[in-house]
């Protein structure tokens, strides 16, 4: 079955949206420092990961951003805004699996390396059909 650009974009927007939402938990106070940054914090993030939390939530934002305009159909307002910045995206998730498939932390890697996999898989499905 072949998912439209724009049901992979909203699975893509789904998943991302739900990992920003746990950067900014970070950021507010969390106490899931193990489950980030290779889980070497064990409670609340210092002011200096919850900063690195914020940035994460801030990029990913933008991602979805440049995922959307690339799904968006081509006679729309936004389409294709961004065609070289999808693959940044792509890379990102990319090296996302690498680091989380790598981290020391087992909780991370069993929430985490799913989730960039499905990152992935998503946004390379939206950036080789943005093609023109």
């Amino acid at each position: 079955m072949m998912m439209s650009r724009q049901l992979t974009a909203n699975i893509y927007s789904i998943i991302t949206s739900a990992t920003i939402a746990f950067q900014l938990a970070l950021v507010a106070g969390a106490p899931w420092g193990s489950l980030t940054q290779g889980g070497r914090v064990s409670g609340v993030l210092p002011v200096a990961a919850r900063a690195i939390a914020a940035f994460s939530a801030v990029l990913l934002l933008w991602f979805v951003v440049i995922v959307r305009a690339n799904a968006a159909s081509h006679g729309s307002t936004g389409a294709r805004r961004y065609p070289r910045a999808i693959w940044g995206v792509v890379t990102y998730s990319a090296l996302g699996i690498v680091a989380n498939a790598a981290t020391p932390s087992a909780a991370e890697r069993a929430i985490w390396l799913p989730v960039v996999t499905l990152m992935f898989i998503t946004s390379l499905r939206v950036a080789r059909r943005a093609r023109p």
